[in-house]
Order: structure tokens, then sequence, then C-alpha cells
């Protein structure tokens, strides 16, 4: 699935089968639900899920606690709007 595919089933009733933690973490948020993708992203101990588990802190506003993520994901912080950082996520992970 590429991120225009992902995106078009952000209006569906649930997410695609067979997403990873961290992907269907990504598609919670999407439709603001945070809780739900922050306890998806906690449960994917891979660089992946912390990616994902910075992006949430970041959009929560904890900026700390997301300089924490990405540095447990190898990535760098990022300054970017959360839209063109979730898009970016989305098409790495995808």
């Amino acid at each position: 699935m590429d991120l225009t595919a992902f995106k078009a089933t952000l209006n569906g009733a649930a997410p695609p089968v067979g997403l990873d933690k961290a992907v269907e973490a990504l598609w919670r948020v999407a439709r603001d639900e945070w809780d739900a993708a922050h306890k998806l992203a906690q449960d994917q101990d891979d660089a992946e899920g912390a990616w994902v588990h910075a992006h949430l802190h970041r959009v929560e506003g904890d900026l700390r606690n997301a300089g924490y993520w990405y540095r447990r994901a190898d990535k760098p912080e990022s300054t970017v709007a959360l839209d063109a950082e979730w898009d970016e996520i989305a098409a790495a992970l995808l």
C-alpha cells in the first residue's frame, strides 16, 4: 500500500487488516484517536514504534518526551509541520 491508498482508508470504520502497530497508530492519530495510537506505538518495541511514538508526543505538545523517542528511533527531532511529518513517517513505514 502506498501513502495515497493509506490516506484513502482514513474514511473507513476500521484500519486496513494486516498493518503493524506503528502504522495502525498513524491511522488512529489521523482520526484523533490519540490514546489508542499511543498504546499501539508503545506496544511496538522497535525503531519504527519509537519514531511514531515521538510523533505522537509532538502532537500532544510534549516535546521533551518526543525528543527521547526520536533518540530511541535514531531519528533527528522533527521541526516540520505535524501533517508533513505524518506523511513522511507513513510513506517510510508503508
